[in-house]
Parts: structure tokens; C-alpha cells; sequence
């Protein structure tokens, strides 16, 4: 048998993995529950998640991955090992190839512990490649090409902005602001205007729901059950679209300014390519009902999201160990 193809999207939020031959097979959350009592993991990924909503107060969750890197490296390589044996679903003599993606924001220092992670979990060769690439490759773009094709990817974590010409970055940057900034920035706004705790699922749910970036003639409304302030009962308050807008501002203007320096820094000749060609949304975050006609606003260059937004990079990461397994072989 030979060596098995295999792309992680290492998200702040959610590991996906992509096999080759299946697609993605694989989407859990980045957790682990850690018994604190017998100093050992007790569950990692969804059997985590369901794990640390029933268990006792013994039982830590904890998220090895911050912002797209590596915060604890131990449980980290654990987690891998676990992801990449339930994604392959054998035991194999053929160590795998491995594509992992990182945001353009990380030092060598933290793509080499990605890298050891990757390899101590099991991997036979190691490649790393920048979330913005694995992005448009998993949308469909040929990165190859000698034009500017401009992506904005929106995780957990960090939104990584980028204009690719030629299988590289030309221009980049990115912010640590992006889906669980949006999940607080509803927590605090319900606080603050309706004296109303709320926890970030339902936070996350009202996002979903209703939540907008951009001001719409028509609004979206819906019941939030939290507890008051001040009674500290139990307390039901309508939440419109528009609240969510207000929220979710300052964090979506960092976005759009994000998105108009790398404009400003792209070479004419690509800014032109960008400007004919569009921007394309990927990540999670990039669903939010307004981000495309916000940013199409601000920028004045037709904005589309990718087709599968949430797998985007997954998929590119597995196209990317492909490619690079294919010219290995060529070259040898």
C-alpha cells in the first residue's frame, strides 16, 4: 500500500482533514478534555465536546491551538496523532504525507513546532503551507497563473487577507479578528444594551441566525433567553438584525481595513487583475449574512464567497500534498 495523502486545515476552532481519493472526512472540534485528577486526556475532538458538557468539574477543555499556532505543543502532537489515525481509519506500514496549513502571520519558529508536531504524530514528510494558498486552491483558483487573485479568509481566529500571483503571496496581512471575535462581540453588546449574560453558543447561534454586517431594508428578529444582570433570573429579550450589526462593527472594520491596505500595496498590474477578477470569501466567518456587499462597498470590487467556504482550505491543503507528492515522484 502505498503512503496515504493527507491535507489539516489546523483551525483555532476545527481540524478538518482531507484524504486523498475521499475529500474531507473529517471535521472536529480543536479540543481536548483533560482529566485534572488523573493528569491524563480524556477525549479529544467531538467525543471531547460532548464529554465536557456532562462531565464534573474535574474535567478541563483545553485548545492547543490559538490564533492558527501552536499554544501547547504536547497536547497538540496528541491531538494530531488522534486525528490522523481516525482520518485513515487503518494501520498502515506507509507513514502518511502530510499538508498543513498555517496563517501568514506565524514565524519559523512556530511553522517548525507545527511541522515537529506533524511529524511526531506520524507523518512521513511534512509540508506547510500558508492558509491563503490552500484557500484558493481549494476554491477552484489555478494559483499557477501570472495574475492576482485576491483571498480573504475568515476562521476562528485569524483572517488572513492575501493577493496570489504565481503559486506565491505577493501581498499580505492579516488580524487576529475573526468567527469567535464575532461570538464575543455579541456576548458584550447583549450586556451591555439589554443587561442580558449570555454564553458564546448562543451568542454563535445569534450570529447565525440573524446576525449582519451590512444595513438591510428588511430585519431579521429572534428571542435570546439569558439571565439578568441584576435579577440574576432567568430573562427573554428580541434581538433584531440591526443589534447584531451594531455589535459586530468594530470587529468588521478592522476586516475591510485589512482587506483596503493589502489593495493599497498590490502592484498596479495585479490590483487590475484583482479589480477584474473580484474577491473571493473563504473560512467560516466569511458566512456572515452582509460581508460581501460590506466589503464590495468599502473596497468597489465585486466580492463572491467560495462555493464550499468552510472546506476551502482543507481541500487545498490535500490538492497542495498531491501536487507536491507528484512532482517528488517526477523528479525522482
Amino acid at each position: 500500500m502505498a503512503a496515504t495523502n493527507i491535507g489539516i486545515d489546523l483551525g483555532t476552532a476545527s481540524i478538518l482533514v482531507y484524504v486523498k481519493g475521499k475529500g474531507v472526512v473529517l471535521k472536529e472540534p480543536s479540543l481536548v478534555a483533560f482529566d485534572r485528577e488523573e493528569n491524563r486526556i480524556k477525549a479529544i475532538g467531538e467525543e471531547a465536546r460532548i464529554l465536557l458538557g456532562r462531565s464534573a468539574g474535574n474535567i478541563a477543555a483545553i485548545r492547543p491551538l490559538k490564533n492558527g499556532v501552536i499554544s501547547d505543543y504536547t497536547v497538540t502532537e496528541r491531538m494530531l496523532k488522534y486525528f490522523i489515525q481516525k482520518a485513515t481509519g487503518r494501520i498502515s506500514f506507509f507513514k502518511p504525507r502530510i499538508s498543513i496549513c498555517v496563517p501568514t502571520s506565524v514565524t519559523e519558529v512556530e511553522k517548525k513546532a507545527v511541522e515537529d508536531a506533524a511529524y511526531q504524530a506520524g507523518a512521513r514528510e511534512v509540508r506547510i503551507i500558508e492558509g491563503p494558498i490552500a484557500a484558493a486552491m481549494g476554491s477552484g483558483i489555478d494559483t499557477s497563473r501570472p495574475c492576482g487573485n485576491m483571498i480573504v479568509d475568515i476562521g476562528a481566529g485569524t483572517c488572513d487577507v492575501a493577493v496570489i500571483s504565481l503559486d506565491g503571496i505577493v501581498v499580505s496581512s492579516s488580524v487576529k479578528v475573526a468567527g469567535d471575535n464575532f461570538d464575543q462581540d455579541i456576548v458584550r453588546y447583549m450586556k451591555q444594551k439589554y443587561n442580558l449574560i449570555i454564553g458564546e453558543e448562543m451568542a454563535e447561534d445569534i450570529k447565525i441566525k440573524i446576525g449582519t454586517a451590512f444595513q438591510k431594508p428588511e430585519q431579521k428578529m429572534m428571542e435570546v433567553l439569558g439571565r439578568d444582570v441584576v435579577t440574576g433570573l432567568p430573562k427573554t429579550v428580541r434581538v433584531t438584525s440591526e443589534d447584531t450589526r451594531d455589535a459586530l462593527k468594530d470587529s468588521i472594520a478592522q476586516i475591510v481595513d485589512v482587506v483596503r491596505s493589502v489593495l493599497e500595496r498590490t502592484p498596479p498590474e495585479l490590483a487590475a487583475d484583482v479589480a477584474d477578477r473580484g474577491i473571493v470569501l473563504t473560512g467560516g466567518g466569511s458566512l456572515l449574512n452582509g460581508l460581501e456587499e460590506l466589503i464590495e462597498e468599502k473596497t468597489g470590487i465585486n466580492t463572491m464567497t467560495a462555493e464550499e467556504p468552510l472546506t476551502a482550505v482543507a481541500m487545498g491543503t490535500g490538492r497542495f500534498v498531491e501536487l507536491t507528492a507528484s512532482n517528488t515522484k517526477m523528479e525522482k
